[in-house]
């Protein structure tokens, strides 16, 4: 079959609920995923024929796409910060505001280290619900000698999380713990003091489903989304508590945020003493980040 063809019913099946851009740019992931060809390829060769089992994996990813299944989990993988990721429906789909956290964390790093000549060595931090382990990968990455934990609730996750450690060449120790769970003081405090703490826990209320998209709605895991209505910071009271007892003095706390609570993220940092607080907005203008100083 011609593969402009597909291209063709790809934008008949898919147009009306992705749109012409959106369409082409699946379209383009998946050709280079699955056959190994280039955008241009299309230009170059309009009448390039494929064989019928190359076809076969197009189609089955068209058929997924019309239930608006996100493409991430279609093909088992993406990119964050420049790394390579595998993802499923355990671990939450990695986000382009997530990336200008672990930036923020390696640039603060760079200007402490200039300021205390602080060895890289020294620095213990740890990812407070990992999923895929997009954030402690990363900084593993680039801040090469720091000694990175992670820490997640689910077993499925820090299974991908585990594999995706292995799949970028870092070590990363991985935690299985609730951070809820009033005991897990004990469990990780025992040999662990960190430096630096960072989390992106669930953050989305119930009340703000509306507004979620369906494809990440019926596919993306509810337990690392949703928090509920009347107690919406339950994940950053507990992580604050367990910073009074984890986190070195003038250790640093850094949270990505749900866009419409950055004022009661400052109140919550100051009630636990924090200073220096700063709550920076995301690419889009909005809320997206704070981060303090014990």
């Amino acid at each position: 079959m011609i593969l402009k063809d597909i291209l063709n019913i790809y934008h008949k099946e898919l147009d009306n609920l992705f749109g012409n851009e959106e369409v082409n740019s699946f379209f383009n992931i998946l050709i280079e995923h699955y056959l190994d060809l280039k955008r241009i390829h299309l230009v170059l060769e309009p009448e390039y024929v494929i064989t019928k089992e190359e076809e076969q994996p197009l189609f089955e990813a068209l058929a997924q796409l019309k239930l608006q299944k996100p493409i991430q989990y279609i093909l088992g993988e993406t990119e964050f910060y420049g790394l390579p990721f595998k993802v499923n429906e355990h671990t939450l789909i990695p986000r382009p505001e997530t990336e200008e956290l672990v930036d923020w964390i390696i640039n603060n790093h760079s200007e402490r280290s200039e300021e205390s000549q602080l060895e890289e060595s020294q620095l213990k931090i740890l990812d407070i619900g990992t999923g895929t382990g997009c954030i402690a990968i990363s900084l593993a990455k680039h801040l090469k000698k720091a000694k990175v934990s992670a820490l997640d609730v689910s077993e499925d996750a820090l299974k991908i999380a585990k594999q995706n450690a292995k799949l970028n060449e870092v070590d990363v120790e991985f935690i299985h713990d609730n951070i809820l769970d009033s005991r897990h003081a004990e469990g990780v405090s025992a040999s662990h003091y960190y430096d630096v703490i960072v989390s992106n826990p669930p953050y989305v209320r119930n009340l703000e489903k509306a507004e979620i998209q369906p494809n990440v709605l019926e596919n993306e895991p509810h337990l690392a989304l949703f928090v509920e209505d009347e107690n919406p910071l339950q994940f950053y009271k507990a992580i604050c508590e367990f910073a009074q007892l984890n986190l070195k003095d003038n250790g640093t706390l850094f949270f990505e945020i749900n866009e419409y609570l950055g004022k009661e993220m400052i109140e919550l940092m100051t009630k636990f003493n924090f200073k220096d607080i700063e709550l920076k907005k995301d690419m889009f203008g909005k809320d997206r980040m704070i981060f303090g100083r014990k």
